[in-house]
């Protein structure tokens, strides 16, 4: 009887080992086949041959605590706001000689921000496309007590237009985050008049929950919504034809997925193109044109490449049973050889360098390069990358004022714009 249990028990074993091992072999086999279903091209290679652009520092009299972000009250004014990671936002006339911006809005005590993290704060800032008739405005930022990222509408001031009413927020998304990095941050509006959301995969290494294929969850997601609207419960609306909203289980809100940490994302205001620039892990940064329903591949993939966590902690999250979405190539890629954290731009739209029109401008925040990409509509491809010399501090954030010119901040507090060499 002894011997029969205990063989038994070393049958049930050997089955149990076999069918882990299979199990195993699935997963194994399931993340490389769901990485081979991806697209791979070749990207272009960055020329050793500098733009015929220098760069200036912009309004020399200003310097800022953290600038983040630029950008423009869309009000005919022809103003630039500028947005502290502390909690502020600062307003002030687009003139090079200006020697003190005006406080459009203080609430660093709402705002967690930590130096030695320092991917939380106040991270974005949106103007409603028709801010001069309703004076609203949208701002992104993780909450005090950490691990909350918070997307809230804010209004004038009735009794002083010329500052916003902190009493006046109205949150219109709370979203939990699981570690304190990864918050992606921009919110911007579309050509389409709807609010898009950068949301990272919820932090820490390999995106250990799987957030950015999982459209369960806003994390990992860029994100479309109608601020104008509400559906039932919400303080906002999904636009009808977000690729989701029909999906069951899927989040109505979610406009493209598989994203890790994007920093920052764009509008070109001709073509209506969405450009993101899409931090790495390991190995590699990349730049992307975002899409409805496209899939941008991380954790599967790393830009071009397929993903390996070099045996860090945590582990990579759950694989998919299959690919939701479109899967989309990125346009560009550069190694860690390079430089380790890009800082998306924007397409450039100004008159004072002509050789910049139609090019996306983007930098490296580790090495402090900056560079010009051009691309070709006619075949969808970058064609050429070049340098912009000399080397910057730290590249915050690009942002462009309401003539189109476009700026970059850097961790020395200071505003920089371009101009023909």
């Amino acid at each position: 009887m002894q011997l029969r249990r205990t063989f038994a028990l070393a049958l049930i074993s050997v089955v149990l080992v076999v069918a882990l091992g299979i199990a195993i072999a699935q997963t194994v086999d399931l993340r490389s086949a769901a990485a081979e279903d991806l697209p791979k091209t070749s990207p272009v290679s960055i020329s050793s041959d500098p733009a015929p652009v220098k760069i200036e520092r912009a309004f020399p009299n200003l310097t800022f605590e953290r600038p983040i972000f630029l950008t423009y009250p869309p009000d005919g004014t022809n103003r630039i706001a500028v947005v502290s990671q502390y909690g502020k936002l600062f307003l002030f006339a687009n003139d090079q000689r200006v020697e003190q911006p005006a406080l459009l809005l203080d609430i660093v005590e709402r705002v967690e921000y930590k130096d030695r993290e320092n991917e939380e704060g106040l991270l974005g800032l949106a103007f409603h496309p028709r801010f001069k008739q309703n004076g609203e405005l949208f701002v992104y930022y993780t909450a005090k007590g950490g691990l909350k990222s918070v997307i809230s509408r804010f209004r004038l001031s009735k009794d002083n237009p010329q500052i916003v009413d902190p009493q006046s927020e109205e949150i219109l998304l709370e979203i939990k985050q699981p570690f304190w990095n990864h918050n992606g941050g921009t919110i911007v509006f579309g050509p389409d008049g709807y609010l898009y959301i950068g949301l990272g995969d919820g932090g820490a290494a390999n995106d250990p929950h799987g957030n950015a294929q999982n459209i369960g969850t806003l994390l990992g997601k860029i994100l479309r919504i109608d601020v104008d609207h509400h559906d039932l419960g919400q303080k906002y609306a999904s636009p009808k034809d977000n690729p989701f909203v029909d999906v069951p289980d899927a989040r109505p809100e979610i406009w493209a997925l598989g994203i890790r940490n994007v920093w920052r994302i764009a509008f070109d205001r001709v073509t209506g193109k969405l450009w993101a620039g899409e931090v790495g892990q390991n190995t590699w940064e990349e730049i992307d044109i975002i899409e409805r329903g496209g899939n941008y591949g991380w954790n599967l993939r790393e830009s071009f490449h397929k993903f390996t966590e070099f045996n860090l902690p945590p582990k990579p999250g759950p694989v998919p049973a299959k690919i939701v979405g479109k899967p989309i190539d990125p346009i560009f890629e550069y190694h860690h050889d390079l430089g380790k954290s890009i800082t998306g731009g924007n397409i450039y739209r100004g008159k004072h360098v002509p050789a910049l029109v139609g090019k996306y401008l983007f930098a490296d925040y580790v090495s402090g390069e900056v560079y010009v990409l051009t691309y070709d509509e006619t075949i969808g491809k970058a064609t050429a990358v070049h340098r912009i010399d000399p080397k910057q501090m730290p590249v915050f954030s690009f942002g462009e004022d309401e003539t189109g010119e476009t700026y970059f901040l850097t961790t020395q507090g200071t505003i920089h714009w371009f101009r023909p060499e």
